[in-house]
């Protein structure tokens, strides 16, 4: 099978092991650099393209999306066309435009009766008394939409604190969230990985000391987990709804079950290897072997 890793870089370890997992398997797989790629779109035979002088003409059976949140717009213009192509690709276009609009990923999770942290959004300063008191007041967290990795994710403890981060914010016309804080969580969160609708691999990361948020680039530390059932079932369904078939979906543990933080349509391996010990690489490519059919893509969930 010839498969096509789409990343900027492949010397990052997600991208390393994939190529790996699928040379081990006896496949053909290249990485492209999706922002290097252009394409032809005519309806009678589109086409992508990509450094020509050594492809020609890209044609792939299957592709393995690695999108960068820089570059998303562009990046799924890629995967459409392979889509247009009728190349399987392992998550959809619309399935990671979905995932990565904060908002409206929260919004159909909640829709579909999949928990979430009480979380606010306004447009207005004059609003901004109104969001505090629909989180149920301070300490609350404050996310730019446009944030990954943690960056752009901040604690307030105070009611005066998150009233002078929201306006700041709204005064460089930045859009962001604002939800309550579950204290109960304790600084950790889980991140349970999903393929093809089953969760193959979880670890829960522990924020530093002095640190509340979790992330590995934050600092924090990555163990194994096992998951309740509730929890399993709730990464399945948030993945699910997005339309995704690889999915890292963080979740907390609340007073009142899991609660969904956020659905990576591109989730990093590294951690999640290292903590379970998983081949989870290997998975995909298997996944792959399983699933992967001409004209096979088709848009999956709502919204």
């Amino acid at each position: 099978m010839r498969i096509a890793i789409l990343s900027r870089n492949k010397n990052l370890y997600s991208t390393r092991r994939l190529l790996e997992a699928g040379l081990q398997a006896g496949h053909d797989v290249r990485v492209v650099d999706h922002v290097r790629c252009f394409m032809d779109i005519t309806s009678d035979k589109p086409t992508i393209h990509y450094r020509e002088e050594e492809f020609g003409p890209l044609d792939f059976d299957a592709v393995i999306p690695r999108i960068g949140s820089s570059v998303t717009f562009y990046g799924c213009a890629v995967v459409r066309q392979f889509e247009m192509m009728g190349t399987y690709c392992v998550n959809e276009s619309v399935a990671i435009t979905r995932a990565r609009d904060k908002l409206r990923s929260l919004q159909l999770l909640s829709r579909s009766g999949v928990g979430i942290p009480v979380t606010a959004m306004a447009n207005s300063p004059d609003d901004v008394a109104g969001l505090i008191r629909e989180v149920g007041g301070a300490p609350l967290v404050i996310k730019l939409l446009e944030g990954t990795q943690g960056i752009g994710v901040v604690l307030a403890e105070t009611r005066k604190a998150a009233e002078s981060v929201i306006q700041a914010f709204m005064g460089v016309n930045a859009s962001i969230l604002v939800q309550e804080f579950i204290e109960e969580a304790g600084g950790a969160d889980l991140r349970a990985f999903v393929v093809g609708g089953k969760v193959i691999a979880a670890m829960q990361r522990q924020a530093s000391e002095g640190e509340f948020r979790s992330n590995l680039h934050r600092g924090g530390r990555a163990t194994l987990v096992r998951l309740s059932r509730q929890e399993r079932d709730t990464a399945i369904r948030a993945a699910r709804v997005m339309g995704l078939n690889i999915a890292g979906v963080d979740l907390l543990r609340s007073k009142r079950g899991p609660l969904v933080m956020e659905v990576n349509a591109s989730p990093g391996l590294r951690g999640i290897e290292e903590a379970t010990g998983q081949d989870v690489a290997g998975i995909i490519v298997n996944f792959l072997e399983r699933h992967a059919r001409p004209n096979r893509t088709g848009t999956r969930g709502k919204g």
